[in-house]
């Protein structure tokens, strides 16, 4: 049974990992098992929920941006392809796959290799000084169109929405800063659009008792979100993402070793 510290521990798992390309569901789910928490479908639905939080915290660090017309445009086509697949698969994602260990360990672990590889390989390329992709509200629509592909993959719990998105740019050529920024903003439409299809079909499951337990771990979560935003902004400065790989792959061996 989920109690406030739970909510409290989950909601600081979800600051810190939701813009991370580590995956905040995959963290989510392997921190609910440790904790013996059940994977009903009311955890679920709470998992999903409390990553409000943390998309509020973007909303409070970039809100100037939401007053741009020409970028709003780009992030709903961005938005488009997770929209319709999710929405699609919504069923055969929360039965199957949302709390299925062996697919959440899988996907860190090769999701981690990819990335890892990916930046072994990956060169700056001449396109990164276009000022096409300096200014994200210039970012040609058939890019966005395709960086809302790859973020699509991330409908698999431990592919990580924002390594899908940040890896999709960078195969643009755009900036590391800018590309982070915009998976930033991307998923405010992504995650208000889950949070409220969730809530849409399972608000019959919550009680009144558990809005206590939600709003600890929405408020936990926009707080720890909100540092962990400006760490990443300054560790990308000097840094790319392959620690983040090995990490994914270190987690993903660890729960392997020794399954719960």
């Amino acid at each position: 049974m989920l109690a406030y510290f739970h909510a409290a521990l989950l909601g600081v798992v979800e600051g810190v990992t939701e813009f991370l390309p580590i995956s905040s569901t995959a963290h989510l789910i392997l921190a609910s098992s440790v904790l013996r928490i059940a994977q009903t479908d009311l955890q679920k639905s709470f998992e999903i929920i409390i990553q409000l939080g943390a998309i509020f915290a973007v909303v409070a660090v970039y809100w100037r941006r939401f007053f741009d017309w020409q970028l709003l445009k780009r992030l709903v086509v961005a938005f488009v392809p997770t929209g319709i697949i999710g929405l699609a698969l919504y069923r055969i994602i929360k039965a199957y796959l949302l709390g299925n260990l062996t697919i959440v360990i899988w996907s860190l672990f090769l999701g981690g290799l990819f990335l890892y590889t990916f930046e072994l390989f990956h060169r700056v390329s001449e396109p990164e000084t276009d000022a096409s992709t300096q200014e994200l509200s210039r970012l040609p629509y058939r890019s966005c169109l395709i960086i809302g592909l790859c973020q699509s993959v991330a409908v698999i719990p431990g592919v990580s929405r924002s390594a899908a998105t940040i890896v999709g740019g960078l195969l643009f050529g755009m900036p590391r800063k800018k590309i982070v920024e915009f998976s930033f903003l991307l998923a405010v439409p992504t995650m208000f659009a889950a949070t409220g299809l969730d809530v849409l079909k399972n608000y019959q499951l919550f009680s009144a008792g558990d809005f206590g337990l939600l709003a600890i771990g929405f408020i936990v979560s926009f707080v720890v979100a909100l540092a962990s935003i400006r760490w990443l902004l300054t560790y990308i400065k000097k840094h790319d993402f392959k620690a983040f790989g090995i990490y994914r792959m270190l987690v993903a061996f660890v729960f392997l070793a020794f399954p719960l």
